[in-house]
């Protein structure tokens, strides 16, 4: 029997659910990217518990776990990054009939967890994903949360040139589907490592639109 994991004296939600999205993570990433989406909940509850917000902890961690999904290989489709994480998501807890309700926030979660000024304003759920994720890819809200828990949020999943990694998935995302990049931070980093790569530009494409003004 697994012994669910312990931090500063916070214990992970554990479940036969998390455990099967635990799998499902671990299926589908790389250990660096894995790490991340570890690392992710865990800084996500510790600004929860931080600000004192009331929140579902089993939906954050669920939402944190699959939140890079559409990432992989095998649960990519055709649209952003973000949204095919959602929908794998979404699919996955329907088939372990998951409430709706709670399905519908996770996938709001994942599809929104790079939109600053959208997720933070939306359920505490959906704004943690995103706090979570964000203290790990860019460091931001990292002054809620104490040294000694990011320490060890790190020595338990190691970033294992997270950076580099994480880039270069993205960087394959914009590659595969350059119009899902279009007016976002994918298309910078495109530009930057994917040699020769045309992703429209937003003004052109304002000014290109069919009207005469």
């Amino acid at each position: 029997m697994n012994t669910p994991v312990t931090i500063g004296g916070i214990i992970a939600p554990d479940s036969e659910l998390t455990r099967k999205a635990a799998a499902l993570a671990e299926q589908a990433h790389s250990k660096a990217l894995l790490h991340h989406v570890h690392r992710t909940w865990w800084f996500a509850e510790f600004i929860g518990k931080k600000r004192e917000m009331k929140y579902d902890r089993e939906l954050v961690y669920l939402a944190s776990l699959l939140h890079d999904l559409g990432l992989s290989q095998d649960h990519a489709g055709d649209k952003r990054f973000e949204v095919d994480g959602a929908d794998a998501a979404s699919k996955f807890l329907h088939a372990h009939d998951y409430p709706k309700a709670k399905t519908d926030i996770v996938w709001d979660a994942i599809a929104f967890h790079s939109a600053a000024d959208i997720a933070e304003r939306r359920e505490p759920e959906v704004a943690l994903v995103h706090f979570g994720a964000h203290v790990d890819v860019m460091g931001l809200r990292m002054d809620e949360i104490s040294p000694q828990l990011i320490d060890d949020t790190i020595a338990l999943y190691p970033r294992l040139g997270f950076k580099r990694a994480f880039t270069e998935a993205l960087a394959e995302v914009a590659r595969k589907k350059p119009y899902t990049a279009i007016g976002t931070g994918l298309a910078d980093i495109g530009r930057r490592l994917v040699p020769g790569l045309e992703i429209p530009n937003v003004c052109d494409l304002l000014l290109g639109a069919p009207f005469e003004s």
